[in-house]
């Protein structure tokens, strides 16, 4: 089983937007999959619970109070971590994965709060040791932007990989509330979005 964790200390990061996207990515590509969620604020449940039983399954895992066991048949699991967790939390959390993803913003206070959360990740000893592999994912970019251009500049300051860089489309939240995702439904729209997301994919299955 792959395990795959979504964090970032910072709020608003567009955590279960990747989280949600990623466990249909698996989905579609005939995984059996598990979506945990770990946040109080339900969003990867309610996302969960809006999704048509015509669509590919994602297996529901309410991790909320304490982690839980996976079902066997599970081939890929999803983590949705909430922010402002304790590193001791996140540390639990880390145990259970194999990859952790790290969405951030083109934000100075996203920025200045990643840097902060990934020096606490390089103290975790499976991910000073190696055995924990984590990537960054620059979220909702803009386009030729000065906030993503600063963003750029602050990534390449950085030891970890950037796995991909996903554009802001009303697609994701258009598709959020009816529980689905850019993977489970075809069309223009979403053909180029997808193409962003095949580096991310890519990483997290050579770093398992």
């Amino acid at each position: 089983m792959l395990r795959v964790l979504v964090t970032n200390i910072k709020g608003g990061c567009g955590k279960t937007t990747i989280a949600t996207n990623l466990a249909a990515a698996f989905a579609a590509g005939g995984f059996d999959t598990g979506l945990a969620e770990v946040d109080r604020q339900r969003s990867s449940l309610g996302w969960l619970k809006l999704r048509n039983g015509s669509f590919r399954p994602i297996e529901t895992l309410d991790w909320r109070k304490s982690v839980g066991d996976v079902p066997g048949q599970v081939q890929r699991l999803v983590i949705d971590a909430p922010a402002n967790l304790r590193m001791k939390h996140i540390e639990d959390l880390i145990r259970e994965a194999d990859v952790v993803v790290v969405p951030v913003l083109a934000s100075v206070f996203d920025e200045t709060s990643t840097e902060r959360f990934l020096t606490k990740l390089d103290d975790i000893k499976p991910i000073r040791k190696g055995r924990k592999g984590v990537v960054l994912v620059a979220n909702r970019q803009r386009p030729r932007s000065k906030a993503t251009q600063r963003l750029e500049s602050f990534l390449e300051g950085l030891e970890q990989p950037v796995a991909a860089r996903l554009s802001e489309r009303a697609a994701y939240s258009e598709l959020a509330v009816q529980g689905l995702s850019i993977f489970d439904v075809d069309g223009r729209t979403v053909q180029p979005l997808r193409e962003e997301w095949r580096p991310l994919l890519s990483a997290i299955e050579e770093m398992a």
